[in-house]
């Protein structure tokens, strides 16, 4: 092995090896375990959000694939409609061409053109990671069999009545001319205004005032609605008002939606632009009277003054128009939530249109029950309440949108405009009948991305035919993804699975959190805190990494904020960690459910951790490599009881942990037996038997030897879900030594969780030992002796089973503890002046004649000492101040009582150090 850990020599070179040679496809008889990536989208990059669920993923699919499990990890894209058809809108329009320029199918040869030659890149980006998916099985939503998939289920859907076409609000992008769903639109919080329109009566001279933060929608007004219990306006109700600027009149309606304690009570209601004023129009069957055009500009249903304005100067218009006929009551500043597309960042209408939809409220009975029998677990449980309150309120689902890259709708219409559905032209005809002679025209929109994705988990199986495929691997074991989702994907695979499956598609939902920053910040290109996964694998330089989170398009301002913040957490730029102490640190971090904030002191840690673990192999190997001759009795010595006990403790908790999703806690197990169990003591207490001398050592020789090959070759099958590449490293190379075969460790068995090899005798005595060890160590650090320095032990008050483990391991204390000799003082002893340590009832006395300077210590502890009593000087001081204690922050006072505790603590061991120190000088 090479004397360095270098993980940029290894990875891709390994990878390269595990795809050719298939080992990531299903294999073996065991129980099928299945699990269905959530598609990225096909103009999408790698960012912290996949690696973190993709780790996870992996984990997951090693873990039961070294279970003995036929694992399927089924990998693909999503076709991303909305995006993909901007980026080459934004390449033509770049050439002064636009897709209506070229027509329909033109477009699409392009958008299909891109995709051979750019989309998908993120598929590799995802190998960097090491993910085992199955990429022979690599599926995108518009596959020609994923599109019949799609156009069954549409046409089964209509067939039974659960789709349907009709006329309703929807959200718009004037920009994309498309209907967009709720994930699509973000909406944050801006300055805006308050509007105080006064309405006047038709038949009195009373008038009523309504506030509304858009005023140009009063264009399209159609009623005003009080509360049913609103005394103020009682006699109102039934009365009508005229409605300003338009020469319409519009009634007065009672409706509970209305509180009566906003504003002035009256609410004016704009059925075709506003999602809850719709709702209202239907309880009062009002007019719906659309203003706008799909650009969002006044159309031809407002007064002719007013018609062909943008929203905008419409709004400017409408609200100096009321100003002048002394209408307008007031204005004031207001902060209100306002809607945007995700992908052209322009405001989004509520818009009347003529859409298709499911009857979604039918699908979901049968999904909501579904969670509550228990044949689906969300993890962590939680998230239950979050599905079953959309579920319990879910409205019909609008699935069309206005694009041309998409599942095109299967449905075609006459000259008449009825329409007819099927999964082709042909189809339909013969279905309804219709001759040569009826022309038929095919829908031109197509279908809502998330439609498709709901089938995901058994189109890509092979549904609507009946696959072996399909027969073993649905349902899946088990959906990884974030929390933003529940409703638009994870609920709706459920509806579909159960509908066209007759089962749900998987038993178990983990819910992860999102990675923030090490501040707490969601990470965004605007704040200039996003970190790219590779960059963190491969390293990259300050200067490089600037020009990455900036951008010449970002104001002057913020991009010199992100570059000043930049310079100053990453001076030096960011270091190669490589892809395995990145997977290690996501895991360690996978607390069930909660966000995450990523510090790259972290990784930085476990890179740590690989060396340790590299050059524990090195060691390993080093004392084992030349010696496959030797053969004959073996022996096992304590320390090799101890560790094959400890592994199969751990060997445990990782069983128990990964079963409830508890990745941080497994994690955790297996870093503090490598590290600390392992490496740091095992290894020392190897070398003492290793390097023993004679014939009669050599049986526990040949035993320690193999105990080493034997728990390292276990260690790395335990370790290799979470970190691939260097567990395949090393294992190659320790296997044949310990008497493993095989071509890869990822096709080798996961430890057994067997409590058969459980030691709890050789635990205890091991145990005693660290103690005795530590004691010395603690001595050592407080007395500032050289750890290289051999000492004279004494122990007062041991015991018998104290005195029978210094006979038994006197070699161990020897050799760890640096000692030369162990004595026991006997009850009429005098202890000489010494430094001490207990263990149990146990004394261990390090005398300290002739050990130490006792003047130049006892100077070098006094120096301490004041610095301590200063420290501790302050924090009274602060605790003594009646203003700090009732005004700072809570925790700042606590953390300065924590100091105060501390700080007494210290001052009182320094003083009985000096005081024993000072028995050592002649005349003391």
């Amino acid at each position: 092995m090479d004397k360095t850990y270098d993980p940029s020599s290894i990875e891709q070179r390994r990878y390269k090896e595990w795809e050719d040679s298939g080992w990531f496809a299903p294999a073996g008889d065991g129980d099928p375990y299945t699990i269905m990536i959530p598609p990225p989208n096909v103009t999408g990059t790698l960012h912290m959000g996949h690696a973190f669920q993709d780790t996870i993923m992996d984990a997951l699919i090693r873990y039961h694939r070294m279970l003995g499990r036929r694992t399927l990890w089924q990998p693909g894209m999503d076709h991303a409609g909305i995006a993909t058809q901007m980026v080459v809108e934004r390449q033509l329009n770049a050439k002064g061409v636009s897709r209506t320029d070229l027509g329909r199918e033109a477009f699409l040869e392009k958008v299909w053109e891109w995709k051979g030659q750019s989309g998908g890149a993120i598929a590799n980006q995802f190998r960097r990671l090491g993910v085992s998916m199955d990429w022979s099985r690599d599926c995108f939503t518009m596959d020609p069999e994923l599109q019949d998939a799609v156009r069954e289920a549409f046409v089964r859907l209509y067939d039974d009545g659960l789709i349907y076409r009709g006329k309703r609000l929807v959200n718009w992008d004037p920009v994309l001319h498309t209907a967009l769903s709720d994930l699509e639109v973000l909406s944050e919080e801006e300055d805006g205004f308050l509007w105080h329109m006064r309405y006047p009566l038709a038949d009195g001279d009373e008038h009523l005032v309504v506030a509304t933060t858009r005023p140009e929608t009063m264009l399209g007004d159609t009623a005003v609605a009080v509360h049913p219990e609103d005394e103020r306006y009682a006699h109102l109700v039934g009365r009508e008002v005229a409605l300003p600027l338009t020469g319409r009149r519009i009634p007065v309606i009672a409706d509970d939606y209305v509180d009566p304690e906003f504003g002035s009570g009256c609410v004016k209601i704009t059925p075709a632009h506003d999602f809850n004023d719709y709702e209202i129009g239907q309880r009062h069957s009002l007019e719906q009277i659309n203003i706008f055009t799909i650009d969002a500009a006044i159309n031809d249903n407002a007064p002719e003054d007013y018609q062909g304005l943008t929203r905008e100067d419409a709004r400017k218009k409408v609200v100096a128009d009321l100003e002048a006929l002394g209408l307008m009551e007031k204005i004031e500043p207001h902060k209100l939530m306002v809607p945007r597309g995700d992908r052209s960042g322009k405001v989004v209408e509520p818009y009347l249109t003529d859409q298709w939809y499911v009857r979604a409220s039918v699908l979901a009975k049968p999904a909501i029950e579904a969670v509550e029998n228990g044949s689906i677990r969300f993890v962590p449980e939680n998230w239950s309440k979050t599905y079953f309150e959309w579920m319990n309120n879910i409205e019909d689902w609008c699935i069309s949108r206005q694009l041309w890259w998409g599942h095109r709708i299967p449905a075609w219409y006459d000259a008449d405009g009825k329409a007819y559905v099927g999964n082709d032209e042909d189809d339909v005809r013969k279905r309804h009948s219709l001759g040569p002679d009826v022309v038929l025209t095919q829908d031109e929109d197509v279908l809502d991305t998330w439609f498709s994705s709901g089938l995901w988990p058994f189109s890509t199986l092979g549904w609507p035919g009946e696959t072996q495929e399909l027969k073993t691997y649905y349902p899946t074991s088990v959906l990884v993804t974030g929390f933003d989702i529940i409703f638009f994907w994870v609920a709706r695979m459920v509806m579909m699975g159960i509908k066209f499956m007759d089962d749900v598609p998987f038993h178990t939902v983990y819910i992860h959190g999102l990675v923030r920053d090490h501040a707490g910040q969601k990470m965004s290109k605007a704040k200039g805190n996003v970190l790219d996964p590779l960059d963190l694998i491969d390293g990259i330089d300050l200067e490089a990494l600037v020009e990455k989170r900036t951008s010449s398009m970002m104001q002057p301002h913020l991009k010199a904020g992100i570059e000043k913040a930049t310079r100053k957490d990453f001076p030096d730029g960011i270091p190669a960690f490589g892809t395995d102490a990145l997977r290690f640190s996501f895991l360690a971090s996978a607390t069930t459910g909660r966000d995450i904030r990523f510090d790259l002191h972290r990784v930085e840690g476990y890179r740590n951790f690989c060396n340790k673990l590299w050059n524990a192999a090195r060691f390993v190997l080093m004392n084992t490599e030349d010696k496959a001759g030797d053969t004959g009795d073996m022996t096992y010595s304590l320390a090799d009881r101890w560790i094959t006990s400890a592994l199969a403790r751990t060997t445990r908790a990782v069983h128990e942990h990964v079963a409830e999703y508890r990745f941080d806690l497994a994690a955790r197990a297996l870093y503090e037996f490598t590290w600390n169990e392992f490496c740091d003591w095992y290894l020392e207490l190897a070398k003492p038997v290793l390097t023993s001398e004679g014939d009669e050592h050599a049986s526990d020789r040949r035993g320690t030897r193999k105990c080493l090959l034997r728990t390292l070759e276990a260690l790395l099958r335990l370790l290799h879900p979470m970190m691939p590449y260097i567990t395949e490293e090393i294992w190659q190379r320790v296997a044949p030594l310990a008497g493993v075969e095989g071509d890869t460790i990822m096709l080798q068995p996961f430890p057994a969780d067997d409590d058969g090899t459980v030691d709890e005798a050789a635990e205890a005595d091991i145990d005693w030992l660290k103690q005795f060890v530590l004691g010395v160590r603690q001595i050592r650090g407080e007395m500032d002796i050289s750890p290289s320095r051999r000492l004279d032990v004494l122990l007062a008050g041991a015991s018998d089973a104290d005195r029978t483990r210094i006979a038994d391991h006197g070699t161990y204390l020897a050799s760890l503890a640096r000692l030369d000799s162990v004595n026991f003082l006997g009850e009429g002893d005098v202890e000489p002046p010494a430094a001490a340590a207990l263990l149990g009832d146990m004394r261990i006395l390090v005398p300290m004649a002739g050990l130490i300077d006792p003047e130049a210590e006892i100077n070098r502890l006094q120096r301490q000492l004041g610095k301590v009593q200063q420290d501790l000087k302050r924090s009274e001081g602060k605790l003594g101040n009646e203003k700090f204690v009732k005004n700072a922050p809570e925790a700042v006072v606590a953390t300065e009582r924590t100091r105060v505790e501390e700080g007494r603590a210290a001052v009182s061991q320094l003083e009985a150090q000096i005081e024993r120190i000072r028995l050592l000088i002649p005349g003391e």
